[in-house]
């Protein structure tokens, strides 16, 4: 792999993870909700359908803060809101105020010592996950039919390169050692991105171009929340089981554990939540395998994300790689889906050589060195992720005052 670069890695990694971070959802509107409540968290629920549930405590609060033209100045204060440990910044009005000190609050089930459990299994896997949140997780995105409709309309859809640097920025933050610890950023993501959802359901049924396509009068509904998380850490799992990586049972629960606060966290009822592994295969094999199609806007969308390795300093990253990626991790026929071509080189280098530096890296991982070592470089790249995504700019999650400006 000489003539691909460690800083191309790193960027096709980034490139590719922007649609890929619970950003906005998708909905199997052709599939009603079976998913019984007794595999949840709680163990059981209202019965409400989570195609027509939306988020009751935040979407009322950013609609009215929109429809007052308030979202600007409220933008503006939330910039210097950063850490877990942030006091909320003066000057918000108090039915925002409100709502924000209570959803910054973690589950009353979240087990700390399961998240700092997660961190290590951070620090093993963080390489692994940076590839699979980017072309398993990512470019999946561009193949569920509801998400793509609402990122293509929405503002997001107006410049990819500053949405994946959001989207970046979430990946990233759950996967710190201090995600949920004051130092951390992880509560401080969630609930802006969580706002930035209800803005998007406020806004983009105002676009008579999403109107005419969508299935649905509001979007990102519970449903399309957790198609979006099965995206990610279900996807993830059922790779690394496929790559053979042995991970033990306590991490695999803590990882989990560590995602479903990120559910939480998210505004996502707890009755959705699945409780186990196994609670979560069978919710996905529900909601989110029968709905995966190509679209026309998942195609443009994934067409754009492909194009963007071009980096800072104008060099390119080549599609053909970015390609191959997609193809070993997601598959023949979703890279069908996407009409992708096909790159001998890349795709017989990834087929055989992949699954051997798996198995090579994690017969080092018990080595007392390795650990510390792995994390170093991980922590590298995913710094590198954000940097070339945001142009080296702050990464600001924010309040979206409109929709995508091409299509007004």
């Amino acid at each position: 792999m000489d003539d691909l670069s460690r800083r191309s890695l790193l960027r096709a990694g980034g490139v590719a993870a922007a649609l890929g971070t619970l950003g906005t959802a998708a909905q199997a509107e052709a599939h009603p909700w079976r998913w019984s409540a007794a595999g949840s968290i709680p163990g059981t629920g209202t019965g409400a359908d989570p195609r027509f549930t939306w988020d009751d405590e935040a979407d009322p609060v950013i609609a009215r803060l929109l429809d007052r033209g308030e979202v600007p100045r409220v933008n503006q204060l939330l910039n210097g809101w950063v850490r877990n440990s942030d006091p909320l910044p003066a000057g918000l009005p108090t039915e925002l105020r409100d709502f924000m000190e209570h959803a910054r609050r973690l589950p009353s089930w979240a087990d700390q010592r399961q998240l700092d459990l997660a961190a290590e299994f951070n620090t093993k896997r963080g390489l692994y996950l940076g590839v699979l949140y980017g072309f398993a997780s990512g470019m999946l995105s561009t193949v569920i039919p509801k998400e793509a409709l609402a990122v293509y309309y929405s503002k997001g859809g107006a410049d990819m390169k500053d949405r994946i640097s959001k989207t970046a920025k979430l990946g990233y933050d759950i996967g710190s050692l201090d995600a949920y610890r004051p130092s951390g950023e992880m509560v401080v993501t969630a609930v802006k991105t969580r706002m930035a959802h209800a803005g998007v359901r406020h806004l983009l049924p105002q676009s008579p171009h999403w109107a005419g396509r969508a299935p649905e009068d509001v979007p990102i509904s519970q449903h399309d929340l957790m198609v979006t998380w099965h995206s990610l850490p279900t996807t993830v799992m059922r790779t690394l089981k496929d790559w053979k990586v042995r991970i033990p049972a306590d991490e695999q629960t803590a990882f989990l554990h560590s995602w479903q606060v990120s559910a939480a966290m998210l505004g996502i009822r707890h009755e959705y939540i699945p409780a186990t592994w196994s609670d979560a295969e069978s919710q996905a094999q529900q909601v989110l395998d029968p709905i995966l199609a190509p679209t026309p806007e998942g195609l443009k969308l994934a067409d754009v994300l492909l194009d963007l390795g071009k980096g800072l300093d104008g060099t390119i990253l080549s599609r053909g790689v970015l390609e191959a990626l997609t193809r070993f991790t997601l598959g023949d026929e979703i890279a069908g889906w996407l009409r992708l071509g096909r790159h001998p080189l890349w795709d017989g280098l990834l087929k055989t050589a992949w699954r051997p530096f798996v198995a090579v890296r994690e017969g080092l991982l018990p080595a007392p060195f390795m650990p510390p070592a792995a994390w170093m470089f991980d922590e590298l790249l995913r710094q590198f992720v954000l940097l070339y995504t945001a142009e080296l700019k702050p990464i600001r999650i924010q309040i979206p005052t409109g929709n995508n400006p091409n299509y007004p």
